[in-house]
């Protein structure tokens, strides 16, 4: 078990980034949230992803805080990259393929950690100038909630349930 910290969390109801990079920035409202439930197989709840089909693998997306360029890390949030939560403490990129446990003190949720999120070019706008390419492997896991929990900014205990393969 590995303690870290759950710094962000965002559950944004529409899909925000629309068009082209070049067309500039929208208009982007503050989405995170402190607290925010998890349905299993679903996601999180209020989320544009939840309950979509085509997006049941990937409803959830973590980021590890150390994988944010050092000259802008303190700047940077999920309004930015458009993960749902960005903790500290843990490398989620290096976990491909593993169930993970995550306890905010409310019980653990597992997730199934399926595949990378890689960085749009939308990156180069909302976080800055060769974000794109220096997010590249750290951009964070598309995964699936295994199971009903409640995450919650602060101190958590994360544990990698089962290896990559399930072993």
């Amino acid at each position: 078990m590995t303690e870290v910290q759950v710094v962000q969390l965002l559950v944004s109801p529409a899909h925000l980034l629309a068009g082209r990079p070049s067309d500039g920035l929208p208009s982007v409202p503050d989405e995170r949230v402190s607290r925010v439930a998890v349905r299993r197989g679903l996601g999180l709840v209020g989320d544009r992803y939840f309950g979509r089909p085509a997006h049941r693998d990937a409803s959830v997306t973590l980021m590890a805080a150390e994988r944010l360029p050092l000259d802008i890390a303190a700047s940077v949030d999920l309004r930015h990259t458009r993960r749902n939560v960005l903790l500290r403490g843990v490398d989620v990129d290096a976990l491909v393929g593993a169930t993970v446990s995550l306890d905010c003190g409310e019980g653990p949720v597992e997730f199934a950690v399926n595949r990378p999120a890689r960085p749009c070019a939308w990156m180069d706008v909302t976080v800055g100038p060769g974000a794109q390419r220096a997010l590249r492997g750290g951009g964070g896991v598309r995964c699936t909630p295994l199971s009903d929990g409640v995450l919650v900014v602060g101190p958590a205990e994360f544990r990698v349930v089962a290896e990559r393969g399930g072993a």
